[in-house]
């Protein structure tokens, strides 16, 4: 009886290994391939010498106490995804002599803010009030230089710089407003006329 058990058991492991190399399954597998691009932030500065902003603004010899210049400044959004702006303005007056450079008080010439559509920080940034989507524009930061009609004799043969900083940084995920925004960065585009 032992045999026949035995038998009947190394049968059975037998007819189990040779079902087991015969049996096939049907199988499918499948790669789907997705690409994800992201948004770039990207910014030009723009100057102009006219309203029409059609007369790119360059460097002016000649300007006296009580002019006031046109200079139209706007950012451009060229990248492709909305961006929160900010503006530093930097004022600096210097006058040669000899081999010196001097450098005279700034507060004689300002420039005209547009403080609606941009709001002061206590850091000293601009802060432009919306988001601004590709390829828009910001309403001027300022549009023009004022040079006050009290400049002094020791202003003659000076020259004044207006140096403007941009800024931007991505508007999604990065709070309700620029002023909240975070991630700006520690140096960006200055232009100097």
């Amino acid at each position: 009886m032992k045999k026949k058990i035995l038998f009947l058991t190394a049968v059975l492991v037998c007819l189990s290994i040779a079902m087991t190399g015969t049996l096939a399954y049907f199988t499918a597998d499948n790669v789907a391939h997705n690409v994800i691009t992201t948004g770039k932030v990207n910014i030009a500065l723009q100057e102009w010498a006219d309203e029409d902003q059609t007369v790119p603004f360059e460097n002016l010899e000649g300007v006296m106490p009580g002019n006031e210049i046109t200079k139209i400044a706007i950012v451009e959004n060229t990248g492709t995804a909305p961006a929160w702006i900010r503006v530093k303005i930097d004022i600096a007056v210097t006058k040669q002599i000899g081999n010196e450079v001097l450098t005279l008080p700034s507060d004689k010439v300002t420039v005209n803010i547009d403080t609606k559509s941009w709001k002061l920080g206590t850091d000293g940034y601009y802060y432009y009030q919306k988001a601004l989507d590709a390829d828009a524009k910001t309403k001027p930061i300022f549009t023009s230089v004022l040079f006050d009609k009290g400049m002094g004799n020791e202003y003659q043969d000076s020259t004044a710089s207006v140096d403007v900083l941009v800024q931007a940084v991505q508007t999604a995920n990065n709070g309700d407003s620029a002023e909240n925004a975070s991630g700006w960065p520690q140096n960006g585009s200055t232009v100097t006329p």
